[in-house]
């Protein structure tokens, strides 16, 4: 962990609690059992597939809409830790329903796993503002790196666990169903998820707020207007929104289309994991490195290295042909995928308003969850087009240079006025 004080390392954590959640709800193991689920009741695989799309559309879209009030109602003294604290236990809850609701009951599950998306999605808007009230600027890079790095360093875990219950249970070594296995998994992940999140709990605290107000609803809502009408004076902080909309839609977007495009090229499912697994344990040190890195040569130098790298690796998946080649790809992308999201961060951190950062990092988790259309839209465009699959994430290259032609025009030293100066 390093030198980091009790209430870094105890922010730090929370990325290793809820990395159990991305890796085995989100990307591994629950669509695949939800998928089981429908096809036992006899939907058609294309509607279960429509129905998961829809489902995480609407809850996605409905937690994006919601972070800006709800970001603005938080800076008010009080209220982050308990935004924090009721979206957490939603996504507990409702995840360790996941593991006792009957597996034949594909609605059920579908919606329980919608409160999850909405849960994790609304306490990683108050986690990500909670690094101002941890640490200082000079630090946050290093802060925010390491709290990547953990996260994959402890995504592998439950991920191994949950793997190997499964894999067991089918080769007949537990004497467990696929099913039940899958569901002691999503049980481990909300233990996991809520075990590792008591230092943050207990040790953070909100340092940055404004003073309560008799209604803090309709004076969050006037606030945003107010945000709205001078937006222009936030110009350094919108401007990087919007090259980070680019450039990190053509980062989801590589991590989101990975194994469908090592699919499409004859790479195996065991194949596929083991790369996965492989990409985890490696992204960890590098995030560590890009924050180190970022404190010596500053935080938007290195988020255009990222920048570059990831214009190499779309260049590079053109000509890719053998599994030897997507191992590659693979350990470029986890030599940036960490420190890239971990930079953006803390940089985003150091623009914002100390007294507005819940509200502005409402606005960053809607720039954050919007930048997964644009990217997979074009890659599919494209791969219809020209039939060829590393065409689709070749296209990639024009996200990345359209933000890093953005970010390059972002002031360095402007200073960004706080609420309170704006208000005379």
């Amino acid at each position: 962990m390093g030198p980091l004080s009790k209430q870094e390392k105890s922010w730090v954590f929370y990325d290793w609690a809820n990395s159990a959640y991305s890796i085995l709800i989100t990307t591994a193991i629950f669509p695949l059992y939800f998928k089981a689920a429908a096809k036992q009741a006899g939907l058609a695989a294309s509607t279960s597939t429509a129905y998961w799309g829809y489902a995480n559309s609407f809850a996605t879209l409905l937690i994006s809409l919601c972070a800006p009030i709800l970001g603005t109602i938080a800076d008010f003294k009080g209220f982050k830790k308990r935004f924090f604290t009721f979206f957490l236990a939603l996504g507990i809850i409702f995840t360790m329903l996941l593991a006792v609701v009957p597996s034949n009951q594909w609605l059920i599950l579908l919606i329980c796993y919608m409160i999850t998306v909405i849960g994790f999605g609304g306490t990683n808007i108050f986690y990500d503002a909670f690094l101002v009230d941890v640490t200082t600027e000079d630090r946050m890079n290093q802060v925010s790196s390491k709290g990547f790095a953990m996260g994959y360093i402890g995504s592998t875990v439950p991920f191994i666990i949950g793997i190997a219950l499964i894999l067991l249970s089918q080769q007949g070594v537990l004497p467990l169903t696929v099913t039940v296995a899958s569901q002691f998994a999503f049980a481990i992940t909300a233990l996991w998820w809520g075990l590792f999140t008591i230092p943050m709990l207990k040790n953070v605290k909100q340092v940055y707020y404004k003073e309560r107000v008799p209604d803090p609803v309709a004076n969050g809502f006037r606030q945003l207007v107010h945000t709205f009408k001078k937006i222009r004076l936030y110009r350094p902080l919108f401007l990087f929104l919007f090259a980070y909309f680019f450039y990190i839609d053509g980062v989801n977007t590589i991590i989101t289309m990975s194994t469908t495009y090592g699919s499409d090229i004859g790479i195996s499912s065991t194949t596929l994991l083991i790369i996965l697994f492989a990409t985890q344990v490696v992204a960890a040190p590098f995030s560590v490195l890009y924050g180190k890195l970022a404190d010596r040569f500053k935080g938007k130098k290195m988020l255009i290295v990222g920048i570059f790298v990831y214009i190499v690796i779309c260049i590079y998946a053109y000509f890719l042909k053998t599994a030897l080649d997507f191992w590659i790809l693979a350990m470029l992308v986890a030599s940036s995928q960490g420190g890239i999201q971990a930079l953006s961060r803390s940089y985003f951190a150091k623009l914002v308003p100390k007294d507005s950062v819940n509200e502005f990092f409402g606005f960053y988790s809607i720039f954050y969850k919007f930048a997964s259309i644009l990217g997979p839209s074009l890659m599919g465009v494209t791969s219809q087009i020209t039939g060829n699959t590393n065409s689709g994430v070749f296209s990639l290259v024009i996200l990345f240079i359209i933000g890093g032609v953005l970010l390059l025009k972002v002031p360095e030293k402007e200073p960004i006025p706080t609420s309170n100066s704006l208000s005379h």
